[in-house]
């Protein structure tokens, strides 16, 4: 795990190595003060030794000084690495997450993805941080701080050798005890961030149906969850403070008493008591920041190891090592197909699919919802990769083209696509970053977008908000088909993407299609059956199998299903028998 986490230090290797240089120096200094210091009292206050005393306060002096700029800047350094690192790792898991097919994406949920992103790559970072300087600082300081106290006087540092191993014990207790409540938190994290998203992303719908309080109830308990975890952790964490406490005190009185009797006896002097009082804080602070900064590893690892799930989970969908680069045509192929979410062969979401569609044919697809179409057509991109069988485009498997050149030649258009915030011009160009204004213009014709680009405040210069709600879903569906086209592919899908279009306007796209693009292999999802009737051939998908295919002509007699579907839309009046037959 940490082999994989360092990958994303990279520049900030010397910024990480040398400010825990300049933290231990720091440690030496801040040792070294107490039994200067005892040392001023002793032989120099003591003794009205002015000259011994302005020496060694020059000497304190410049400790002080050097230990505070080292100080500072460690703090800086340690800063600018932690800060870095988080970047780049912030850049690593993002960069990984896009190389994921649809089934990772699936395997870890966007709002898991989300919460590494952000809540636990940003503990990540203030761990970093701390052990750049508090895991340094503090066993440093209580070493160096041991060893100078037995050097003072070791009958009295023998107490530190009794109470040490208590407060570590009841320490390392009480992070026992807290470690696997942090590690509940990001799972909490994982919900909310869902709650929140869904909520986001469907806020029209929440307000249409009045179900604020609903939602406002589902993120209460969300946060709650996170509320009451933590409460639990800070509660036992809570227990460091008396037991530190309790031990300071303890460890003051015993100090106290042999102290006193020492230097009654002779045996020890003022100025080495004070530096054992001195030396005691340090000690006993330090072992509480060791405490402190173990609690924010537990946190640490917990994020680490969702983290590193991420970023050793391989891409189960990846380019073949010197794959096709080109593909000669829109032949489409599916043999003997078969499917599982699960790559179990006994819950197959499509069975035994066979298909052939010549370049520039029009296939339809018609079926009940969860029937298996859109499923279906995201094997030829290779969103999905088939459990068992071949799918082929233009003769060669699909799995044998480099995946940015199979996926530019077949272009996708989903019902509820999405468009980004910008300007028209910049969401269609996403079709092709190179496509000139003429070839923009002429797209968005042939999906009847243009017209009502035209009558938009600034023209294809219209800056869109996020997810296109300043559009119509018709028109954002438009648009969408238009970026499609703009990627001149040798197949065009749309999974039930004119659902938003009137049928008017479905029909003029239809026939842009035919007249325009005859060489372009057309794959139609929908649930309008006079939006696939004019279709080379059409296909009945039931519960993931083709339970008919044909023309339509030919299926209004030999497929009940479809006769029912074409029947009971020109029953509710959604189609005419001339329109469907066009």
């Amino acid at each position: 795990m940490i082999r994989i986490l360092a990958k994303s230090i990279r520049e900030n290797k010397k910024y990480s190595i040398i400010a825990p240089i300049l933290v231990f120096y720091q440690a030496m200094t801040n040792v070294a003060v107490p039994f200067l210091m005892g040392d001023l009292i002793d032989k120099g206050i003591m003794k009205g030794n002015l000259t011994y005393i302005c020496h060694l306060g020059l000497v304190l002096l410049l400790l002080a000084l050097t230990g505070i700029i080292t100080g500072t800047t460690a703090s800086w350094l340690a800063g600018r690495a932690a800060a870095g690192f988080s970047k780049n790792l912030r850049h690593d898991l993002f960069e990984h997450i896009q190389q994921f097919s649809f089934e990772n994406i699936d395997n870890f949920s966007s709002a898991s993805l989300v919460t590494r992103l952000t809540t636990d790559t940003n503990n990540l970072q203030q761990a970093y941080q701390g052990m750049l300087r508090i895991a340094v600082r503090a066993p440093s300081v209580m070493i160096f701080a041991f060893v100078m106290a037995f050097v003072v006087s070791a009958k009295m540092a023998l107490i530190f050798v009794v109470v040490i191993p208590i407060l570590t014990l009841g320490l390392f207790a009480i992070i026992k005890k807290a470690r696997p409540l942090f590690h509940q938190v990001f799972q909490r994290y994982d919900v909310l961030n869902q709650v929140v998203r869904e909520d986001v992303r469907g806020i029209r719908v929440v307000k249409s149906y009045v179900r604020q309080e609903t939602e406002k109830q589902k993120f209460n308990d969300a946060a709650d969850g996170i509320y009451d975890v933590f409460l639990k952790a800070q509660r036992t964490m809570a227990l460091n403070a008396p037991l530190m406490q309790f031990v300071v005190n303890a460890t003051m009185l015993l100090l106290c008493w042999f102290g006193a009797k020492l230097i009654v006896g002779n045996q020890l002097q003022d100025g080495q008591l004070i530096s054992m009082f001195s030396y005691t804080m340090q000690i006993l602070m330090s072992l509480n920041m060791l405490s402190m900064i173990f609690n924010q590893l537990s946190m640490a690892e917990a994020s680490a190891s969702r983290i590193v799930r991420v970023l050793k989970a391989q891409p189960s969908i990846e380019s073949p090592a010197n794959g096709v680069q080109t593909v000669k045509d829109g032949t489409v192929d599916f043999d003997h197909v078969n499917f599982s979410y699960d790559h179990d062969p006994q819950k197959l979401q499509l069975q035994d699919i066979n298909l052939h569609l010549k370049a520039g044919e029009t296939l339809g697809i018609i079926g009940k919802t969860g029937s298996g179409k859109s499923t279906l057509v995201s094997l030829l991109p290779r969103l999905y990769d088939v459990t068992s069988g071949e799918v082929q485009l233009g003769g060669i498997n699909v799995q044998d083209y480099d995946l940015k050149t199979l996926r530019d030649n077949v272009s996708v258009v989903l019902q509820n696509n999405v468009l980004f915030s910008g300007t028209v011009k910049d969401n269609l160009r996403w079709g092709n970053p190179h496509a000139t204004d003429e070839q923009i213009v002429q797209a968005c014709k042939w999906a009847h977008a243009d017209e009502f680009i035209q009558k938009l405040p600034d023209g294809y210069d219209t800056m869109l908000e996020q997810n296109g709600t300043n559009v119509s879903g018709g028109q954002m569906q438009r648009l969408c088909i238009a970026r499609a086209l703009l990627k001149n592919p040798q197949v065009l899908i749309l999974d039930d993407s004119t659902s938003a279009v009137d049928t008017n306007t479905d029909a003029q796209i239809r026939q842009a299609f035919r007249d325009e693009l005859p060489h372009i292999t057309k794959i139609i999802i929908s649930q309008r059956i006079s939006s696939i009737s004019d279709a080379d051939q059409i296909i009945v998908l039931d519960h993931g199998k083709i339970t008919a295919q044909g023309t339509h002509a030919e299926l209004l007699k030999s497929s009940k299903l479809y006769h029912d579907i074409y029947e009971s839309q020109n029953y509710q009046g959604g189609e005419h028998h001339g329109e469907a037959n066009s």
